[in-house]
């Protein structure tokens, strides 16, 4: 559904970002320079300088080059920011499901909501201090003593 809703424009743009970030480009664009510099010094044959050092005209080329490349980068990044405020509202509104489901389940179960709520926030402190010290949480989650 989303890949319909892209314009041309958009899969131009993201073509072309998506190039410029390759190595490809990179070759490419070597190839590019080497030839241009090596053609203008006349290495393959007798011909008139027509970018003299240095390189005025391909400087201004390549100049161009960038002014459309950053702003093709720019666009396919204000897509991406879009895509994911779109991800994030979906990933908040399950959250939001599972936390109601969570709740009147443990209602109907008879669990003692403040007990799960305490043992929970010791769970994300400690998940918390592991992470800032550099750890992977691996802890396992148990139910806490006298949950009913």
């Amino acid at each position: 559904m989303a890949a319909r809703a892209r314009t041309s424009q958009d899969r131009v743009s993201d073509a072309t970002t998506a190039f410029a970030g390759s190595l490809p480009f990179v070759y490419l664009h070597a190839a590019w320079f080497t030839i241009w510099i090596l053609l203008d010094k006349g290495v393959f044959g007798d011909a008139a300088v027509f970018d003299p050092y240095p390189f005025g005209l391909l400087t201004m080329i390549v100049s161009l080059e960038a002014i459309f490349l950053s702003t093709f980068v720019m666009i396919s990044q204000n897509r991406q920011a879009a895509r994911e405020d779109i991800r994030a509202e979906v990933d908040f509104e399950t959250n939001l499901r599972s936390e109601v489901w969570s709740v009147h389940i443990g209602k109907a179960l008879g669990l003692d909501a403040e007990a799960i709520e305490q043992h929970a926030a010791e769970a994300i402190v400690e998940s918390r201090a592991a992470i800032s010290r550099g750890e992977t949480s691996t802890r396992q989650v148990t139910a806490p003593a006298g949950g009913r």
